[in-house]
């Protein structure tokens, strides 16, 4: 497999610092707001990797942080008249059952911050010792950016542009203006932990840095996160971690691309802000997980309610080949051809297309180009009755489940008001109204199935249904 590599700009082969093992950090949500539809684009993106990396045999290990201690979770808090804590533990919840309608699988370890806070210290005092933090007057404590020699590598920024845009606010003592806050010293109201060095709580690059060591390695396979995590996150967590431990802190570094808003920037100034919560309850979870995954991660995606329906409606098509291969698993004829074996091994080569189009940088939109040439034979094979079976169905619909669960498609089951029992009863009803020629009565079943939201449709293996 080969990997994008923010780090030397081109694609690397895949290697694991441990064969066969790989331990990847994804940065997770600040937990003070529902997530918005670009926060959805690392999670799917990224689940996509694991599962796919899973899939190839490695034995992941997953680790996803929540951030639910900082300025922004403070300000929500005082703004709803409670405690911080309050706010992260809502919001944390909340995510999780975005995160569920998303079929994104839980983290092997979910951190919070505030459960790590000793190991923070820990990783600051080290720094302090080493001559690469200072405690200022006030009791912050910084990291000296510009004694670290490769700072920018990331990013790769020239070290005099990132200087020119950087400055000292106002209460900050810092010894340039590049360095970055690794303790902030307790404000008035405000959370706080006792340190050697006074009271506070920790920056925000920190915690991942130390979280990343405690539940992974000093050196980890895959660091990822959004484009926008960059600069200054990602750089400053190189920065803090290689300083502290003496080693690379993470091989590959992968950033997947923007989403834009009918072309524009998404921005609560221009109304164009949207949560995954309000876009689920329009169009459901799926369709936000599909179309996450239709384009390459790199690339940016121009999110429209043209591209939503879009999305929507190649779903459709995908839940039509499964559900033909659940029902012909169940109905067909129950002989084996003898060209059933000719036809697997020729549906089994598109394994390999899959594969190839995954190990290209997580080439997802590649992936399901050849899941729908897999659809396109399926629907061949099984509208021809003379080579269709029932062995064939089973064995297809198999191989199919297969592909679209690496990438965490077609999860969602369609529910009705009324049980499948019900349904098959009326069902029942009808092929007998058939075949004894009551066509009125048949007729009219057909049209209370209807009002009940059902769909029949008549094939020589027998009747389907399915919600409308």
């Amino acid at each position: 497999m080969k990997i994008f590599n923010t780090l030397t700009r081109k694609k690397e082969e895949f290697i694991p610092v441990n064969e066969n093992k790989v331990l990847i950090y994804a940065c997770g949500p600040t937990v003070y707001n529902y997530i918005h539809i670009g926060n959805a684009r690392p999670i799917c993106v990224f689940d996509v990797l694991r599962r796919y990396l899973m899939y190839r045999g490695y034995d992941v290990k997953f680790v996803q942080n929540y951030t639910d201690i900082d300025d922004k979770i403070i300000k929500k808090a005082t703004e709803e008249n409670t405690d911080y804590s309050d706010v992260a533990r809502k919001y944390i919840e909340e995510y999780q059952k975005d995160a569920q309608g998303l079929n994104v699988l839980a983290a092997d370890v979910h951190p919070k911050a505030t459960e790590n806070i000793n190991e923070m210290i820990d990783f600051i005092d080290e720094l302090i010792k080493k001559g690469y933090a200072y405690v200022s007057e006030n009791k912050d404590v910084y990291f000296r950016t510009l004694d670290f020699d490769e700072y920018g590598k990331l990013s790769h920024q020239p070290l005099e542009q990132l200087e020119a845009g950087a400055r000292i606010k106002v209460g900050e003592q810092k010894e340039n203006p590049m360095d970055f806050a690794l303790w902030k010293a307790a404000k008035p109201t405000e959370p706080y932990w006792q340190a050697p060095w006074g009271k506070g709580r920790p920056g925000w690059h920190i915690e991942c840095s130390a979280m990343a060591k405690k539940y992974l390695a000093d050196t980890i396979d895959i660091h990822c996160g959004g484009q926008d995590l960059i600069f200054p996150h990602h750089e400053n967590e190189i920065a803090q971690s290689e300083c502290c431990n003496d080693k690379e802190f993470a091989k590959y570094w992968m950033h997947n691309g923007y989403i834009n808003i009918d072309n524009k920037k998404m921005s609560k100034s221009l109304n164009n802000f949207f949560t995954v919560r309000d876009i689920s309850s329009e169009y459901g979870y799926e369709p936000i997980r599909y179309l996450m995954i239709c384009s390459h991660y790199r690339s940016p995606i121009n999110f429209s309610q043209d591209l939503m329906a879009q999305c929507t409606a190649s779903l459709e098509r995908l839940y039509n080949c499964k559900e033909n291969l659940e029902f012909l698993s169940e109905n067909a004829k129950s002989d084996t051809r003898a060209c059933d074996k000719t036809n697997l091994n020729s549906l089994y080569s598109y394994r390999n297309k899959f594969i190839k189009a995954m190990d290209d940088d997580l080439n997802t939109a590649d992936a399901i180009a050849v899941i729908f040439d897999v659809v396109k034979e399926i629907n061949h094979i099984i509208n021809n009755n003379e080579t269709s079976s029932k062995a064939y169905a089973k064995e297809a619909l198999k191989f199919f489940t297969e592909l679209t669960g690496v990438l965490g498609l077609l999860y969602v089951k369609k529910e009705g008001k009324f049980s499948e029992e019900e349904i098959d009863e009326l069902v029942n009803q009808r092929t007998l109204a058939r075949k004894e020629k009551n066509w009125a009565k048949a007729d009219e079943i057909r049209e209370k199935l209807k009002s009940m939201g059902v769909v029949i449709e008549d094939t020589p293996s027998g009747v389907k249904w399915h919600y409308n």
